[in-house]
């Protein structure tokens, strides 16, 4: 199936490695033209050498901190300047830190709201007026399950990502006359570099790791970075274009809501 992403600009935020590596790499296959942004400029080379290798996609890379007030809007226009257009943002960057209230202070708080809030906002304020000039485009807000059905120790996480589920819904309404969509899509538990930290936290390997949590969700298994790309690349095809203002689950069935 043609998805209609051959060409298309995609900017990517946290593209060196994770969901937001597997996204990359699975628009690259899809002959769209990519760039992403990360803090670890090795890091980031190395994954985008990996897509060129693999799909012969033109990747272009940024150095960008998501909490950083100017990255987000410098990483939109640089990549608007490179391609002469953007087509779809997808809001990948931000971690999974999950704690009981009592133990977040006002620092950890803003520091949640700048990466998880505030990049979205700002990536989507830079990338919306290319978009209309064009004609349209796609805003991909990354989330988490958690944001739906908040859960006692899930701070600043769920809430910070509520914020994000409002931010799409409401965007998506300000700029259906446009023609761009704006959707969000929640991740449950899927293997992740951060996954791996946690196994070697509680000192399991990380086969073991990934076992013992694959039993807590009714697929019997954690997802796979690339599962959610698959969906992430939906939303930003041809094949989705009377979708806008949704959150799709990608967690194997854990969530207890729609």
């Amino acid at each position: 199936m043609e998805w209609g992403l051959r060409g298309k600009v995609v900017a990517i935020t946290g593209g060196s490695e994770g969901i937001g590596g597997a996204t990359a790499m699975r628009f690259g296959r899809e002959g769209a033209r990519v760039a992403i942004c990360a803090r670890r400029a090795d890091v980031m080379e190395g994954a985008a050498e990996a897509i060129r290798k693999a799909t012969g996609a033109e990747v272009m890379t940024v150095v960008a901190d998501a909490a950083q007030a100017e990255d987000m809007p410098r990483f939109i226009e640089e990549t608007v300047r490179r391609y002469g257009r953007i087509d779809a943002v997808v809001n990948n960057a931000g971690g999974t830190g999950q704690r009981p209230f009592d133990v977040v202070d006002d620092k950890a708080w803003q520091n949640d709201i700048d990466i998880k809030v505030f990049a979205q906002i700002r990536t989507a304020r830079a990338a919306i007026p290319h978009m209309k000039k064009q004609g349209g485009g796609r805003i991909i807000n990354l989330n988490m399950v958690g944001a739906k059905q908040p859960f006692a120790g899930s701070f600043p996480t769920t809430i910070t990502r509520a914020a994000g589920l409002a931010l799409t819904k409401a965007l998506s309404k300000e700029l259906a006359p446009f023609n761009i969509l704006v959707n969000a899509v929640a991740v449950g538990k899927i293997k992740s570099k951060q996954q791996e930290r946690n196994a070697a936290r509680d000192k399991m390997s990380i086969s073991d790791f990934y076992a013992k949590v694959g039993k807590t969700v009714p697929l019997g298994r954690m997802g796979e970075a690339e599962e959610v790309a698959n969906v992430i690349a939906f939303l930003a095809s041809d094949a989705a274009s009377y979708v806008t203002g949704c959150c799709i689950n990608v967690d194997g069935g854990l969530s207890g809501v729609l």
